[in-house]
């Protein structure tokens, strides 16, 4: 019994240290997201307009759409990814105009893109199941606070050096993280998809490769189909989208709106401190709380419609009002609110499917919240803005959409929902446990057989 319990200890600090190192690769991305919507000078280097700029914003996307649906082999292909994004950003300090630096951008995204499918699903099998919501919350809370920070940081840099070695800041702050998806003990996640990865040796050669590959795509295709018609998933993913259409171009217009509409000339380091102050604090809080009143995917609805249709109505109120001092109390209610949606989103996304495909889950509905969501947000609202000239008009038309999330996830408190974290991965096979038997970051992992 002592012995167990000290296996437990030690494998429950080993996956703490494997969030901490997930947490500090989503806080470089963010921070890279923020960086280049701070008010520094690359924008007139290039001479850009508003919807150029827009679309620079979202460019590192292309390379995110296209690598995330086959980020299911751990830490050797996140190795590759972020060598790729560690390369991309220092790209984008050498770059000399504006179709060399939107190049790299969109390489940026292949470094996102190896890890993401992999995190919430590791979080979620290796968190106590009294506090799933809350280790979600941890993660997730680097968006907010890493797009914060490189507001403040790419601010700085930009106006102390130049905005060129705020990239290369990144990408030396990167390279430790990507050395260590080459180094580090393969982690073990118990789905359908690392079987492929982990089978044992056969005679087989190319005929074998092309079954196994056959198998693969028509596994993907399957699943695919059964996400589509899972209507608690699609309700949740089409309610992110609308949400994410106006949290991404919040993050990228923020503080060029508010420099123009409250002549902020601190206007980084103003949405940078509201946004790191609520989005750690309504990320942690929104996790918390559906923890506390029972993690359920009904509840996590309730949640995701209230808290997003309070945070709309005072970001709203915010931009109505004429007071900077007025607009600021307001819309940190506002950003406290609607970052409280960050855990439950991902809880529903993870708990509505069965467990062999959570990583798949994970994966379109990233891939589903940037391709219809920030990445044409930001080239779409700079079209707006050139169209009307009056950022204070065009905040409150972007707030409106969130009001429509609040009534999609409305809808999803009234779906018949059933939370499918213990069913079966597959046809006679056990359940998926709640944690994870074998070390990640210590001693070697007895394999069954060698992998090919």
């Amino acid at each position: 019994m002592e012995k167990d319990r000290s296996i437990y200890i030690k494998l429950f600090f080993i996956f703490c240290r494997l969030l901490v190192i997930f947490c500090m690769i989503n806080l470089l991305n963010y921070v890279d997201r923020g960086t280049i919507a701070s008010k520094s000078e690359w924008e007139g280097d290039f001479k850009l307009n508003n919807f150029e700029d827009g679309v620079l914003s979202s460019a590192f996307m292309v390379g995110l759409l296209v690598a995330s649906p086959f980020s299911h082999n751990p830490f050797r292909l996140i190795g590759v990814g972020l060598s790729v994004w560690t390369l991309a950003t220092a790209g984008c300090g050498f770059s000399f105009d504006f179709w060399s630096i939107t190049i790299c951008r969109m390489f940026v995204g292949v470094g996102e893109a190896s890890f993401i499918s992999l995190a919430a699903p590791f979080i979620d099998d290796n968190a106590p199941a009294a506090q799933k919501t809350a280790w979600l919350a941890m993660f997730y809370m680097c968006i907010p606070t890493g797009i914060a920070l490189g507001y403040v940081y790419g601010g700085l840099v930009g106006n102390h050096f130049n905005w060129r070695y705020a990239f290369w800041g990144e990408s030396i702050s990167m390279l430790p993280f990507a050395i260590l998806g080459f180094v580090i003990k393969p982690l073990q996640l118990k789905e359908r998809y690392t079987t492929f990865l982990h089978s044992p040796k056969t005679t087989g050669k190319e005929f074998k490769a092309a079954q196994k590959i056959s198998t693969q795509l028509a596994s993907f295709w399957k699943d695919l189909r059964d996400l589509l018609v899972n209507k608690v998933y699609v309700t949740n993913v089409v309610g992110y989208i609308a949400y994410n259409f106006v949290v991404g171009a919040y993050s990228y217009w923020g503080p060029k709106a508010g420099y123009s509409i409250y002549h902020m000339e601190n206007a980084d380091l103003m949405f940078g401190g509201i946004t790191i102050i609520c989005g750690i604090l309504g990320t942690l809080a929104g996790g918390f709380i559906l923890d506390l009143i029972q993690s359920t995917i009904s509840n996590a609805f309730k949640l995701l419609s209230g808290a997003t249709f309070l945070g709309a109505a005072f970001c709203f109120g915010a931009f109505c009002s004429k007071n900077l001092y007025g607009f600021i109390a307001l819309f940190s209610i506002g950003e406290l609110l609607i970052f409280a949606t960050q855990g439950p989103v991902n809880y529903v996304c993870l708990h509505c499917v069965k467990p062999s495909m959570r990583p798949l889950s994970m994966a379109m509905s990233t891939v589903s919240i940037h391709i219809f969501g920030d990445v044409p947000s930001s080239p779409l609202v700079g079209v707006l803005q050139d169209h009307v000239h009056n950022w204070r008009e065009t905040s409150l038309i972007l707030t409106s959409i969130l009001f429509i999330a609040s009534g999609i996830w409305f809808v999803g408190i009234f779906l018949r929902s059933i939370d499918r974290f213990d069913e079966e991965a597959e046809e006679g096979s056990p359940p998926v446990e709640r944690s994870n038997p074998q070390p990640v970051l210590g001693t070697d992992p007895v394999q069954p057989s060698e992998s090919t």
